[in-house]
């Protein structure tokens, strides 16, 4: 997969961590899912209200000249839209990457999604289990990899640009192998790490930016957010449950206090 896909500059995607079901089930509505999601986030240039319309029966059959052309450029708009996005199969269980085209940022497409959960509790993504965006990717080699993050991480540093002196930031490299046994944790580190401003230390404990590393065979794909822990690491299942815990758990006060002032 990897030679098909990289070169020494990868796309930006998402790992989707799944439950076990049908692929094509689950690849289905996760796609659905995230075309809907990147055309509220990244309009399509010309995009009208009829977009957003989805025809009934009736529409669909016949009709007047106008209304048959507004559908065809819903259709072709649509169209567009889903070829942001291209399913990459890992021929591991579980696990897909969905390859993302510009103007789509992985990462505020899955802060987005998060944040949408944890206000919500609905996951929209029945047999997603995990999502974590990918910046960008390469061939999971140490020169390949600092060349990578010196690409990537520029632009959220620019962020503290007008920060005079830099402020301190806290940090902490969240790295995960799987399939992979060629590459050294450690040494991987080394050369992240190697790539992070001075005025960036490292906190293990209270970290405020994440530096997102994920091996993958012989892929691999790095981030920095923020947030991380704070959307439970992208974990939607976790996040809904939690929101409808706390909404149950209101619930149930609320009888209890409703059945106290009846007595």
């Amino acid at each position: 997969m990897a030679q098909r896909l990289l070169g020494s500059n990868g796309p930006s995607m998402v790992l989707v961590f799944g439950l076990a079901v049908s692929k094509e089930r689950r690849d289905r509505r996760l796609v659905n899912y995230v075309i809907c999601l990147s055309r509220e986030l990244w309009p399509i240039e010309g995009r009208d209200q009829t977009e957003g319309h989805c025809a009934s029966e009736d529409e669909s059959v016949g009709g007047d000249l106008e209304a048959q052309v507004a559908r065809e450029l819903v259709a072709i708009k649509r169209a567009r839209v889903a070829k942001r996005f291209v399913t990459c199969q890992t021929n591991t269980p579980c696990v897909v990457f969905i390859s993302c085209r510009p103007p789509v940022d992985p990462v505020k497409l899955i802060v987005t999604h998060a944040e949408n959960v944890r206000k919500t509790g609905v996951t929209r993504t029945k047999y997603t289990h995990r999502l974590i965006p990918v910046s960008g990717s390469c061939i999971a080699n140490l020169p390949e990899i600092q060349s990578l993050c010196r690409r990537t991480f520029p632009p959220f540093f620019s962020q503290d640009d007008g920060d005079d002196p830099p402020q301190t930031r806290k940090y902490k490299i969240d790295l995960r192998t799987r399939n992979h046994s060629t590459l050294d944790r450690s040494d991987i580190i080394e050369v992240v790490a190697k790539c992070m401003p001075d005025n960036y230390t490292v906190d293990l404990d209270n970290p405020e930016v994440f530096v997102l590393v994920e091996v993958f065979k012989s892929v691999c794909g790095v981030s920095i957010l923020r947030d991380y822990y704070k959307l439970q690491k992208f974990n939607v299942m976790t996040l809904a449950n939690e929101k409808n815990m706390v909404d149950n758990f209101k619930r149930e006060a609320g009888r209890v206090q409703s059945r106290g002032e009846e007595r």
